[in-house]
This record gives C-alpha cells, sequence and structure tokens, in this order.
C-alpha cells in the first residue's frame, strides 16, 4: 500500500516538474507570462497539496488536502485546454500533460470518493 502513494506523489511531482519544463519555453510575452504562472501555481499547488496529503491524521483531513489538489488538477486542465485551444507552446509537451493531468484528476477523485 505505502508503495502506491508513493508511486502516485512521484506521478505528481513528476508533473510539477513537466509544467515548468514546459512553462520555460513559453513565448515571454502576455499570453505566456500569465497562462504559464497560473500553471506553474496549479500544477505546483497539486503536488504540495498532495504531499501534505500523505502527512494527515485523519481520513477528514487527507479528503480536505487531497480535495484541494483536485480543485489545482482541474485548473491546470482547464489552463491546458485553453494553451491547446489557441495552439500554444510545444503541441507535443501539451498534449502529454493534459493526459496525464486527466489521469491523476480520475485517480484522485476516486480516492477522495473511496476515503468519504
Amino acid at each position: 500500500m505505502t508503495q502506491k502513494k508513493f508511486d502516485l506523489e512521484e506521478r505528481f511531482v513528476d508533473l510539477a516538474a513537466s509544467i515548468a519544463s514546459f512553462c520555460q519555453d513559453l513565448s515571454n510575452d502576455f499570453t505566456g507570462q500569465y497562462y504559464g504562472n497560473q500553471l506553474l501555481r496549479s500544477a505546483g499547488g497539486a503536488a504540495l497539496n498532495f504531499g501534505e496529503a500523505q502527512g494527515t491524521n485523519t481520513d477528514k483531513d487527507y479528503v480536505h488536502r487531497a480535495t484541494i489538489s483536485l480543485r489545482e488538477l482541474k485548473e491546470s486542465r482547464v489552463n491546458l485546454k485553453i494553451l491547446n485551444r489557441i495552439d500554444y507552446g510545444n503541441r507535443e509537451k501539451r498534449i502529454g500533460l493534459l493526459d496525464e493531468v486527466e489521469q491523476l484528476i480520475k485517480i484522485t477523485a476516486t480516492i477522495v470518493k473511496n476515503k468519504k
């Protein structure tokens, strides 16, 4: 059981790192700065809140932190969809990130549902 939590935490960390790398390559215009900064915050927030959830003492606290992480993932998804719509940033990376965000949303939503 511990191994699964570790693997999921690693996926969150990998996502945040991959998004940071993706955002470094965005243009330095207003669009790149706006969406890049927002995406960095939401993906980083998802990873950090998931990390905090791992250290909680009760299921209620865990659900609270995991729910915050889920909201941050959903914000990241919308951001990536907007970037997709305007074909902004590296297409391959963007599509891969969107896929990983979708998977993490499904996993996290299932965890929250099962812990309630």
